[in-house]
């Protein structure tokens, strides 16, 4: 496991997340969309967001989810994306627990990226499948809990915050 624990406004965090293409307010403090979420970093490397929204508040049809909301790996020469993607997927479960039954979502923005022949090949390389398209007409990229590592803590991780997070999840 490479990756360490990080929080919502986390300045070795925030470097990278400034030049994800996603990033609507470059260097303000906050880079996660409102609600629960889960950052992990390498720093001047990569970093990745999971958020778990409020199924009431979300308008595509994977409400319910937990969604990668960002990611970004600077480092290829030394990171496989793929590999970093499976070990985030770890480490969101053994933060959250058991995943919901529809797993967790991403969107690609082909124009946004490198291009590839196939937008988001490193998650589709890490399990994902392709499940559709957003109104704006994204892909849509899904990992359903059956097809998920198993829960690893991330480094700096301890065993009580996971816990604290399971059990307030589910109250």
């Amino acid at each position: 496991m490479n990756w360490q624990l990080s929080w919502r406004a986390d300045p070795l965090a925030r470097v990278i997340a400034d030049r994800h293409y996603n990033r609507q307010s470059v260097g303000a403090l906050d880079f996660v969309p409102p609600g629960r979420c889960f950052v992990l970093v390498i720093p001047d490397a990569a970093f990745w967001v999971s958020s778990w929204p409020l199924a009431e508040y979300v308008k595509h049809e994977w409400a319910g989810a937990w969604m990668c909301t960002a990611f970004r790996n600077e480092r290829r020469d030394l990171y496989l994306s793929s590999a970093l993607i499976r070990d985030a997927l770890a480490a969101t479960r053994f933060k959250w627990g058991e995943p919901p039954p529809l797993g967790l979502v991403t969107f690609v923005d082909p124009t946004q990226t490198k291009r590839k022949r196939d937008p988001g090949r490193c998650f589709l390389k890490a399990g994902f499948k392709r499940v559709g398209t957003t109104k704006g007409r994204l892909p849509a990229l899904q990992v359903l809990p059956g097809d998920m590592p198993l829960a690893e803590p991330a480094l700096g991780m301890p065993l009580s915050l996971a816990l604290g997070v399971q059990q307030e999840a589910r109250s």
